[in-house]
């Protein structure tokens, strides 16, 4: 081949093969990423609660929000063209269908035992007439109220008294009920150190036409998250024990509990009472904040009865959402 023929070939190139997925050499970090992930949601209580700021209590608060990352890894891995962090992003994707997948699922069509409805007014509610006209519109046959003031409970009660003619009031949680209430006494969840007048709790017995049924209202001390303190929740996890002695010492069944117990029901902080208790298995129902609900600290739970619906409700005047809850019995109730 002469000079200007080798000049030819020199500048000839092999086609460009086209880009395939790899399996060496990709995706690691991405793959390394999303097993950590699937760990972390796997595997929580594996989180030790005993550090300072307790990241247990912390991650269990948030955790369903942990799957937002899940598309995330998904779609880099697609970039980065790895099989291998592909495969690896099914792990995250698999525990948190496993965790949360049910609340995912439509809810039966039965007609529920009972609408009950849970809402926290807030202490700094500039509209209690309001609010109170948008829980009666509801037309649950219990509303369990938290942090009624002294100032705003006149107006809880004459708005409310047409359609629900019974009521209870221990401190600054309340019930209401289109059906008559009986035993209604004050439940003592105060935390070591809370004074006399502190009073947060409340039982009663609400004969209802499908049989007697024990409600408790509660509203747990708050947590505060901060950077100097991390999550803290010591009070609130005392408060949760005292709660969970009185619903194990309850002989009534069906129990339905309703309150604000400052957290979700995955938070271990809470096991003294959610170990007793029957969560909602559908619907994520975010409650707070109001302008932009982030968990369901807002609870309704029960024992020997199943909530088949859970849903938030509109805005009041609270920085919390109301929700409503649609229960049934497991088995007839007692006084039938």
């Amino acid at each position: 081949m002469d000079e200007q023929g080798a000049g030819r070939g020199a500048g000839l190139r092999r086609p460009r093969r086209p880009q395939r997925w790899r399996w060496r050499g990709r995706g690691y970090v991405l793959a390394g990423f999303a097993v950590l992930l699937g760990c972390l949601l796997a595997f929580h209580g594996a989180v030790p609660d005993a550090l300072p700021g307790r990241p247990g209590s912390l991650l269990e608060t948030f955790l369903p929000w942990l799957g937002l990352a899940v598309p995330l890894l998904a779609a880099l891995a697609v970039l980065r063209r790895s099989a291998v962090a592909g495969l690896a992003a099914l792990l995250p994707a698999a525990a948190w269908l496993a965790l949360f997948g049910g609340h995912l699922l439509p809810g039966t069509d039965r007609a529920p035992d009972l609408l009950a409805v849970q809402h926290n007014v807030s202490d700094e509610n500039p509209d209690p007439a309001g609010t109170a006209r948008a829980l009666a519109a509801t037309g649950a046959d219990l509303l369990a109220l938290e942090e009624l003031t002294p100032a705003a409970l006149p107006a809880y009660a004459e708005v409310l008294a047409p359609q629900y003619p019974y009521h209870a009031v221990a401190g600054t949680v309340g019930l209401w009920s289109k059906h008559p209430l009986a035993d209604a006494r004050p439940v003592d969840i105060r935390p070591d150190g809370v004074g006399e007048g502190w009073n947060r709790g409340l039982r009663a017995t609400a004969r209802t036409p499908r049989g007697e049924v024990a409600v408790y209202v509660a509203h747990l001390p708050s947590v505060r998250l901060g950077p100097a303190h991390g999550f803290g929740s010591v009070r609130r996890d005392e408060s949760a024990v005292l709660l969970g002695a009185a619903i194990a010492a309850e002989p009534a069944d069906p129990l339905i509990l309703l309150g604000d117990l400052n957290s979700t029901v995955d938070d271990r902080g809470l096991a003294p009472v959610t170990s007793r208790m029957e969560p909602p298995s559908r619907d994520f129902a975010f409650s707070w904040p109001a302008s932009l609900p982030l968990a369901r600290i807002d609870q309704v739970l029960t024992r020997s009865a199943s909530v088949t619906r859970i849903r938030s409700l509109p805005a009041t005047g609270s920085d919390h959402l109301p929700v409503a809850a649609h229960l049934t019995w497991r088995a007839p109730a007692r006084g039938r």
